[in-house]
């Protein structure tokens, strides 16, 4: 494990920061789009259909240029190229306070979108080479940062369109933008090396390939359980009060896993924290299932825990696994598999709603981490650290 003397660890501190407010920000500009929806559909007459076209948008522009922005990192001091990312998608929001209809939030949306892109393979980079192989908690943090924005700046915009039009909200959104995008001054050169060497023990593409599979799999069992939750707790008698507070209860208990299994799968390696995590979430789905409600209700932190906590180990092992060493282009790669699996998961597993109800789309999902084992095993003997 590296040891960092007091000013690399001043200056590694400095990038978790700054990495973390990124992640933060741009995070809460994704969910911020769920608060705005029935605003613009008041405001616009929009369709549902159209609405989804503009949550689409957004992510669609922010999975396509993950890549992209991978490579150019490679090439381009990472401080600047999350900086005009930022602006970028402060900018979109600032557009989006201006737009006179559909068409202009879509493109409003969609910049803002490209502009997310930079964040997650740069920052995400970046923390795992200020702390090298002592990487995985600091990542874990990163990872943890990312809710609290999702929290945050949602409900921050909800108050705020309270108080004021919602395009003056929005206008304040992208300011907020602009002066976190300036942070990235305090920040140390980011500079990736063009070649690292082989990864090690990685067995190169092979154990990465594993890697993002797992990463897939964990994302959709994510997904499939948050789409089937509330129609669980409604058969078991929950009115739509108790459905939200539920979602909120998960949702802190994914932060807590995310911050937590960071550290976890540092101290006790890969394999052990990924067999823990999504044997305890197939375990917890179950028993969930077969559960009162009142059972039910108090077993969803820890759902939440173990639903969430995968993630954090497995976005730690991205660095040792990246082909050849190029660490922003393999997390832009496992952020594209990952966002991409987050899409089409909530598709397929509705389809097996349609036809068993809300059992069989839960049943999957827990079958789906239950998946994830054998890869971690498989995927083992590849790392240095299992």
């Amino acid at each position: 494990m590296t040891v960092l003397d007091a000013p690399d660890r001043r200056r590694a501190n400095r990038t978790l920061a700054v990495s973390g407010l990124l992640h933060a920000l741009h995070d809460g500009y994704t969910d911020l789009i769920y608060v705005l929806l029935p605003i613009w559909q008041a405001e616009f007459g929009l369709s549902y259909s159209l609405l989804a076209v503009l949550r689409g948008l957004y992510a669609g522009a922010m999975a396509a240029l993950q890549v992209p922005a991978g490579r150019l990192a490679e090439r381009i001091d990472g401080r600047v190229i999350l900086a005009a990312g930022t602006v970028l998608a402060a900018i979109g929001y600032l557009l989006a306070g201006l737009s006179g209809g559909a068409l202009g939030l879509c493109a409003s949306l969609a910049l803002s979108g490209a502009g997310s892109s930079v964040q997650h393979p740069v920052a995400s980079a970046a923390v795992s080479r200020a702390y090298g192989s002592a990487a995985r908690g600091p990542i874990g943090t990163y990872n943890f940062t990312g809710d609290l924005g999702k929290a945050a700046l949602p409900a921050l915009t909800s108050l705020l369109v309270v108080a004021m039009p919602w395009r003056h909200a929005l206008w304040l959104v992208a300011a907020l933008g602009l002066v976190i995008a300036a942070t990235v001054v305090i920040m140390p050169k980011i500079s990736a090396p063009k070649v690292e060497g082989a990864a090690p023990s990685g067995e190169g593409r092979g154990g990465f390939r594993l890697l993002c599979a797992i990463g897939g799999l964990d994302t959709a069992a994510r997904m499939g359980f948050l789409t089937f939750l509330p129609f669980m707790l409604q058969a078991k008698g929950a009115g739509l009060p108790a459905i939200g507070t539920a979602f909120a209860v998960v949702f802190i208990g994914g932060a807590l896993g995310k911050f937590a299994c960071g550290w976890l799968g540092q101290r006790v390696g890969v394999l052990r924290a990924t067999l823990l995590t999504e044997g305890a979430t197939v375990c917890l789905i179950v028993m969930a299932m077969a559960a009162p409600l009142g059972l039910a209700f108090a077993l969803l932190p820890f759902v939440g825990v173990a639903l969430n906590g995968t993630s954090s180990v497995l976005y730690g092992t991205v660095p040792e696994l990246a082909p050849t060493g190029r660490v922003e282009h393999a997390f832009a790669v496992f952020y594209t598999f990952v966002i991409g699996a987050g899409a089409a998961a909530p598709v397929l597993y509705g389809a097996l709603g349609d036809v068993g109800g809300w059992s069989w789309g839960m049943t999957s999902a827990a079958a789906t981490a239950l998946a994830t084992l054998p890869l971690a095993i498989l995927l083992a003997p590849r790392l240095t650290a299992r």
